[in-house]
């Protein structure tokens, strides 16, 4: 797991190569390497459905006992099938909607440094090297949404995101390291098996609120939902990758991680919950009022990410289900429409409802993908 975690970061310094000697097929090549990926945590499925968890550790920080441990279980290989498969499909896209662009080989460097530090996030079992993996997510987000960074629009729409999230992240520091205290290890394994314990330490209260205010700035959350539609402003396969598949979802994957060491108490209870529910009817509400084909996306997947906050702060056997079927399902299809609104605004040049109909006879094949 460890090769499949630095494959991508050592992929995103060779990407400005690989465009100056790919000759317009930049994107089908370097899909391989998710394709690749794929592949590879497919194989883990089996073994996960007979109930193993595969376990992998390499010495880190010896001095501090530290260790760099991944964990392959339901929950991170179905996150690892995700941002692998559709990284593919989205490279491949990209590689078409950017094609000539002069900084081609960057994009797709900070786009496999997002993939690499997303898979990290979700296969780590040491809060200190999730933490490192989140703050990876934070800064290549920005680089991404901030591509553009002649317009003035993309580059507020990345700071913000870098504000929102990067105050966030450093909640979510101080809640990991009093969790890791709390618990007496720095594993997530281990401090899954000590969830009685830690909901009665002292320290819940505290712990509890960083990290719920570092997975609900991730995940846009309300308040804190208003960094996404701005996010907007990046190109249409970061949108697809970023904002609907993968990093908006890196707080749910938070929430259902330390559910079983946080959850069932009543502060998680209401906290989470309200909050979901909260932001669910704002983000849905929000969608009615545009007419921008992106931002009605953007505002669905607040209220999509409400629902998913909401479930998992119920946190029943049933209600876990449910969220993990509605991720699967809300992942694939909002990225699909997330690429084909670029499709759309690429051809038409605009994205706007109300000069957009009768793109069926045209857009025959966008027609039927939409459909």
């Amino acid at each position: 797991m460890l090769f499949a975690v630095l494959s991508g970061f050592a992929a995103a310094l060779l990407a400005p190569w690989i465009d100056r000697v790919g000759r317009g097929r930049t994107g089908w090549i370097i899909a391989v390497l998710p394709a690749t990926l794929f592949a590879y945590f497919a194989t883990f499925v089996a073994s996960i459905r007979n109930g193993e968890v595969i376990r992998q550790s390499h010495a880190w920080i010896p001095s501090l006992g530290i260790d760099l441990s991944f964990t392959a279980d339901g929950l991170s290989v179905l996150f690892a099938l995700l941002i692998s498969g559709i990284g593919a499909l989205v490279v491949v896209y990209a590689g078409g909607y950017l094609a000539g662009h002069p900084q081609l080989g960057r994009f797709f460097s900070y786009l496999l440094l997002f993939m690499s530090a997303m898979l990290g996030l979700v296969l780590a079992d040491n809060v200190i090297a999730l933490f490192v993996f989140w703050e990876l997510t934070t800064l290549s987000s920005y680089l991404l949404i901030g591509f553009d960074h002649e317009r003035e629009a993309a580059r507020s729409a990345a700071l913000k995101s870098l504000l929102v999230t990067g105050i966030g992240g450093l909640a979510l520091l101080a809640g990991l390291i009093l969790l890791a205290q709390a618990g007496g290890s720095p594993e997530l394994s281990a401090l899954a098996k000590h969830g009685d314990a830690i909901r009665s330490h002292p320290l819940y209260a505290p712990i509890l609120a960083l990290i719920l205010a570092g997975a609900f700035t991730k995940s846009a959350q309300v308040p804190f939902h208003f960094w996404l539609p701005a996010a907007m402003e990046a190109p249409t396969p970061v949108s697809a990758y970023l904002h609907s598949a993968t990093m908006v979802k890196a707080g749910v994957y938070l929430l259902a991680r330390l559910n079983p060491v946080l959850g069932g108490t009543d502060p998680w209870l209401f906290t989470v919950t309200t909050t979901g529910a909260v932001t669910m009817v704002v983000g849905a509400w929000m969608a009615l009022q545009r007419t921008d084909l992106k931002l009605i996306l953007a505002y669905s997947t607040v209220s999509a990410l409400g629902v998913l906050t909401m479930l998992l702060g119920l946190g029943t056997p049933l209600a876990i289900k449910a969220a993990s079927v509605f991720l699967l399902g809300h992942a694939l299809y909002k990225g699909a429409l997330f690429l084909i609104a670029g499709a759309v605004d690429h051809e038409t040049g605009t994205r706007s409802f109300d000069r957009l109909g009768g793109l069926k006879k045209a857009m025959p094949l966008t027609a039927l993908a939409a459909a």
